[in-house]
């Protein structure tokens, strides 16, 4: 009995064509999923914001306080610690590279300069942010994947309550304002972390430490970290409740969700802090 006959191979010149083709439809695809991925993170962005808005007239519209209060203890209270040891690191590290190089020139106080500026407008949102996002906003969509899976998002909808209002607004604007305090806690610690070093490594006198960082730093330094704080604390909150909200596929779902929220989260965050950069940049800020 004869094999039945397979597809006909395509000749030789057509081969490079049907790559080419194969290449050029999976980009679309790709393409197509990460605009329609930016057009939902967007759309739910909106929402939380008309949710907000919407808040002070109270009755339906009302954010319970209560659950604001809450995820701001569970995201930003107990990453205080975390956020402690990573930041007096970061002061630590910056100030032992910076010694040689300004060493050499004679102008080894200015490592205060140096540290409180990179802490302040760079470092100190960005780094907490990325702490951020492992420690709440893979929480966050772990929490909200397996309400999605145990159907308990379905159940808030046959009692008339919003999912958005009830569960994602107070997640979001908690972890926003949390940041933007994280932010601050994580700039002062950085600069303490340098001027131990500085002290106690360098030979630079704790009063001559202070003084050049209180010179180098002016009220734009310390604003903008703290708008890049509170913009990072939206993004991580809004991503993590997306991924965890369009969960499917069970328990290997969640956790699916959960690892893509961490690396979307830090893409996100460092491509959001190179466009702040720059504008800040043009800007002269």
């Amino acid at each position: 009995m004869m094999a039945a006959p397979g597809p006909p191979r395509a000749a030789s010149w057509q081969q490079p064509i049907e790559r080419i083709g194969s290449a050029i439809s999976g980009g679309l695809g790709t393409l197509h999923r990460g605009v329609a991925y930016l057009g939902g993170v967007v759309r739910l962005l909106l929402t939380i914001g008309v949710c907000v808005v919407r808040a002070p007239r109270g009755g339906v519209h009302r954010i319970r306080l209560e659950s604001v209060v809450h995820q701001c203890v569970r995201v930003g209270v107990r990453s205080i610690p975390i956020i402690l040891l990573v930041q007096i690191f970061i002061g630590i590290i910056l100030a032992l590279n910076l010694a040689p190089t300004l060493d050499t020139y004679g102008q080894l106080e200015r490592v205060a300069d140096v540290v409180a500026i990179a802490v302040f407008r760079e470092l100190g949102a960005l780094i907490t942010a990325v702490i951020l996002s492992g420690y709440a906003g893979a929480s966050i969509a772990a929490e909200l994947g397996a309400m999605v899976e145990g159907e308990e998002i379905k159940a808030l909808r046959a009692h008339a309550l919003d999912p958005i209002r009830f569960l994602v607004v107070p997640r979001v604007v908690a972890t926003t304002l949390m940041m933007v305090g994280l932010t601050v806690i994580a700039d002062v610690i950085g600069v303490c972390g340098g001027m131990l070093t500085g002290v106690f490594v360098l030979d630079v006198s704790a009063v001559a430490y202070i003084e050049q960082t209180r010179v180098a730093l002016s009220m734009t330094d310390y604003i903008t970290g703290l708008v890049k704080g509170g913009v990072f604390g939206a993004i991580i909150a809004a991503l993590a409740c997306y991924e965890g909200l369009t969960v499917s596929g069970g328990a290997e779902g969640v956790g699916r969700a959960t690892t893509t929220t961490v690396v979307k989260s830090i893409v996100c965050l460092i491509g959001a802090d190179c466009i702040f950069t720059a504008l800040f940049y043009v800007a002269g800020w």
